[in-house]
C-alpha cells in the first residue's frame, strides 16, 4: 500500500506534512489554516487519509490536502 500525498510523493509514518488548503473540522469550531504543518503522521488502513496531531488534537486528514516537507 502506497500513500501519496497532493504532488504524488509517497508518504511515510513518521513525516512531516504542510496543508495546502484551510480545512474545516467537523464537529469542532477549529479551521485549520493553509500552511499549518503536521509532524509524525501516522497511516491508516485507507491510502487516501493520515493521522496526524494538530493543537493537541489527533485528526484523520485527507491525502488530497497535504504536501510532504
Amino acid at each position: 500500500m502506497e500513500v501519496k500525498d497532493s504532488n504524488g510523493t509517497t508518504l511515510a509514518e513518521g513525516d512531516s506534512v504542510k496543508l495546502i488548503k484551510d480545512l474545516k473540522v467537523k464537529g469542532s469550531s477549529l479551521t485549520l489554516k493553509r500552511g499549518t504543518v503536521v509532524k509524525n503522521i501516522r497511516l491508516t488502513d485507507d491510502v487516501e487519509e493520515i493521522e496526524g496531531k494538530v493543537e493537541k488534537s489527533v485528526i484523520v486528514l485527507k491525502t488530497m490536502f497535504l504536501q510532504k516537507m
